[in-house]
């Protein structure tokens, strides 16, 4: 047995393969700071083109896909909200969210209940779907849409339809009708 270092260094050696690498990892990279100034510049332009709607996402309320939906504003009567319940109120237009994402759900439906206001209309019917979703978690859009409509000032009252019309993946909504200037009251 040799006594000298190198000699018991090249005996403990062999076997080993040489490493190529010659960088150590030492864990997260540094941020690039280009690309963190984009984000918070991207990110502040992003805000300030969000539409302040009153229809807000701060608080929903999760419902069932076969829960049936009721809401009525104080002072709405109960005689018709049943009517409406029933059926036996006409809807005059109709909005359909199927499939859609839940940013451009509340745009469409902001946009949809400004036009049945602006044309007078009584009763609308919103189809939300009933989204059964296979992880389990509530249908997103339809309780999107109960919390919406609760937020929004001219919405009296809503209420899931009847089956031939949509069952509880639609409902009728009741609307607030502002009088036109120089129209006469009959």
């Amino acid at each position: 047995m040799p006594d000298d270092d190198f000699s018991l260094f090249t005996e403990q050696m062999q076997g080993v393969r040489r490493i190529y690498v010659d960088q150590a990892d030492v864990g997260k990279s540094k941020p690039n700071r280009a690309e963190q100034r984009l984000r918070r510049e991207n990110a502040q332009h992003s805000i300030a083109t969000i539409t302040v709607d009153g229809l807000s996402d701060q608080f929903v309320i999760d419902v069932g896909a076969e829960d049936a939906l009721y809401w009525a504003r104080d002072g709405v009567q109960d005689s018709q909200l049943r009517r409406m319940k029933a059926g036996q109120i006409a809807f005059e237009g109709t909005l359909d969210l199927h499939g859609m994402s839940v940013e451009k759900a509340r745009t469409l439906l902001r946009e949809f209940l400004t036009e049945a206001l602006r044309l007078e209309i009584r009763c609308v019917r919103v189809t939300h779907g009933k989204a059964a979703r296979l992880d389990g978690k509530k249908p997103m859009i339809k309780s999107h849409v109960n919390t919406w409509l609760r937020q929004h000032e001219n919405v009296l009252g809503f209420t899931s339809c009847v089956a031939r019309h949509g069952g509880t993946g639609a409902l009728y909504v009741l609307l607030k009708r502002h009088m036109l200037d120089g129209r006469d009251e009959d």
